[in-house]
């Protein structure tokens, strides 16, 4: 059995049944199953978080603000430490980071926690980048229910425009993003496990939903 589990306050669960290798090819979602095993994990808070902004513009990626902050730091060692004691490095694994600063920086830690060599660390440039919230950027982070209230009736709806290079994109943007990188990792990886590391949680909410078929706009 393959097992898929969100990194967050505590671990969930999710089982799929290994996919047939008939079945592999192009991956579509909800998949029949999955031919590696996943653990998604957010990385730890930003910078910018900390400061209670909003940061989503690809452009700052790769800032020192869009590293881990102090809290940041201890959230991703107690994530590598709940990877170590549920086993999912013990016979090796893959970790996929965001190339984003803080994800990248969790991944270290997991790697360093779980002794994977850092050559196991495979940074993604794009599928996984946070999503981009667009007039939203650099405000409160106390906005971003107003983001989700427009999620809860279309899953097409956008965040409003800005231009400053700043995406806006829908959950149906992301939900494409994250099916290719799915799609690259069970044609890449057969019986592997890997860790996937993302800069924010609407990335892997909208993975976990589209692997289980929830309606996206839960």
């Amino acid at each position: 059995r393959r097992d898929l589990l969100l990194l967050s306050a505590s671990p969930l669960p999710l089982a799929l049944s290994p996919a047939a290798a008939s079945a592999r090819g192009l991956f579509r979602m909800p998949p029949p199953g999955l031919a590696n095993r996943y653990f998604l994990v957010r990385a730890g808070e930003s910078v910018y978080e900390g400061q209670g902004l909003l940061r989503t513009n690809p452009v700052a990626k790769t800032s020192v603000d869009s590293g881990l902050s102090p809290a940041g730091r201890r959230q991703a060692a107690r994530a590598a430490l709940e990877l170590r004691r549920l086993g999912a490095c013990e016979d090796d694994c893959w970790i996929w980071p965001s190339i984003t600063q803080r994800a990248y920086q969790a991944a270290e830690i997991i790697a360093a926690a779980n002794s994977i060599n850092r050559s196991k660390i495979v940074p993604e440039y794009s599928f996984l980048d946070a999503r981009g919230l667009g007039a939203y950027e650099g405000k409160r982070l106390e906005a971003l229910p107003e983001v989700y209230a427009a999620d809860n009736i279309s899953s097409d709806i956008k965040p409003p425009p800005t231009y400053d290079g700043t995406p806006n994109e829908s959950v149906a943007d992301v939900f494409v993003r994250v099916t290719q990188l799915m799609s690259i990792l069970e044609t890449q990886y057969s019986g592997d496990t890997v860790v996937i590391v993302s800069p924010d949680s609407d990335n892997l909410s909208i993975l976990q939903a589209g692997l289980i078929g929830l309606d996206l706009r839960r």
